[in-house]
């Protein structure tokens, strides 16, 4: 007994210690007008519910206990009352329509995109976001970041802070702008879902979805895909930067610069050395999910890139496949020139391969 006593004291620490450590009930209020006004009709309904659930089981509690056998409480005999049935059909459908009206509202201001001040186009990945800003001329890829990656396996204790959570790129809106968010996918279904901004839209293939936010508070906030769509959907978080107008204005001239160098670097011809240290960066960041940072793979469905056919073979084939994909491998013709003729080459002299080096105007070319 004193053996099963130690045992169920020891289950009961381990799970209140599991059970209170995060213990959050209720919805957040968000950082943005359509976040509240969701917070407040949850709020409303959930104590309509609460009110209703009083009086019902309150009414049914006092009937136990104050008409019970016990006390010679004998049951009454009656048939229809048509002012029990109009009133119990007329009470629910007036709580029903008092609900509905705000819960309109809402869902119509929800679904009004006509205010936006901006766009931004949200592109879903296997695994990561691509975002795009028309009007700036902007346009990257969000991956998980490194520190997470690198903190996967079982063994490791010390997780890094927000644990795939983080990204190596953040999406970065200014406050107080209302901002079009246009959905879609490049590949299998996904879903935008910030909570602090009261958006969650799924991402389809063929198809825009939008969505609408008006941050007023700066600072960063956090989402994730909230569609399971493959083998490492849980690792492709999103991170929004709500900045100030001034800060957005910086990061636009500093973004625009940097794709401007970036044409420019697709356009010289690289070394060998150049390619492979960028290389192994973007094989990192994009490739080794499937193949492995040691290039060992995950065969069948993803091939060690040690000793590989396509690596050893005719580089033309290499760039097809990364590029368009086949299979079970995605497309990366959303990355740029200089980017996929690095890793490319990296992937086609590194792990003991042997192949050529592919410059970015080869990558123009295939494209």
């Amino acid at each position: 007994m004193k053996k099963l006593a130690k045992v169920v004291a020891s289950v009961i620490a381990l799970t209140s210690t599991a059970v209170f450590s995060e213990y959050g009930l209720n919805m957040t209020k968000g950082v943005t007008s359509i976040s509240r006004d969701i917070y407040d009709l949850h709020m409303m309904v959930f104590w309509v519910c609460v009110v209703i659930a009083v009086i019902v089981f309150g009414a049914m509690f006092y009937s136990v206990f104050a008409h019970r056998k016990s006390k010679g409480a004998v049951a009454a005999q009656f048939h229809e009352s048509t002012k029990a049935e109009i009133l119990w059909t007329l009470i629910p459908v007036v709580i029903l329509i008092g609900m509905a009206i705000p819960a309109t509202t809402t869902l119509i201001d929800l679904e009004d995109t006509s205010k936006a001040e901006m766009s931004i186009k949200v592109t879903g990945h296997q695994w990561k976001w691509q975002y795009d800003y028309p009007e700036e001329g902007i346009s990257f890829m969000s991956n998980l970041a490194k520190s997470s990656k690198n903190s996967l396996r079982k063994d490791i204790k010390d997780k890094p802070e927000n644990y795939l959570l983080e990204v190596d790129k953040h999406l970065v809106i200014p406050v107080d702008t209302s901002v079009r968010f246009l959905i879609t996918s490049n590949d299998v279904i996904h879903n935008w879902w910030v909570p602090a901004f009261g958006v969650k839209q799924d991402a389809n293939p063929g198809f825009i979805n939008d969505a609408w936010a008006k941050a007023d508070v700066i600072g960063t906030y956090r989402g994730q895909c909230a569609e399971l769509c493959g083998k490492d959907h849980g690792f492709m978080p999103i991170v929004v930067d709500v900045v100030s107008k001034a800060d957005y204005a910086i990061w636009v001239a500093k973004e625009q610069a940097a794709a401007a160098a970036a044409v420019a670097s697709a356009t010289k011809t690289w070394t060998t050395s150049e390619l492979m240290t960028k290389g192994k960066d973007v094989y990192e960041t994009n490739c080794a999910g499937c193949h492995k940072k040691d290039g060992s793979g995950m065969p069948p469905i993803f091939p060690a890139m040690i000793g590989s056919p396509i690596a050893n073979g005719q580089a033309s084939e290499h760039v097809n496949l990364v590029l368009h994909g086949k299979g079970g491998m995605p497309a990366f013709k959303m990355l740029g020139d200089a980017d996929l003729a690095s890793v490319i080459t990296y992937e086609r002299n590194g792990f003991g391969n042997t192949g050529s080096v592919v410059q970015p105007s080869d990558i123009k070319s295939a494209r």
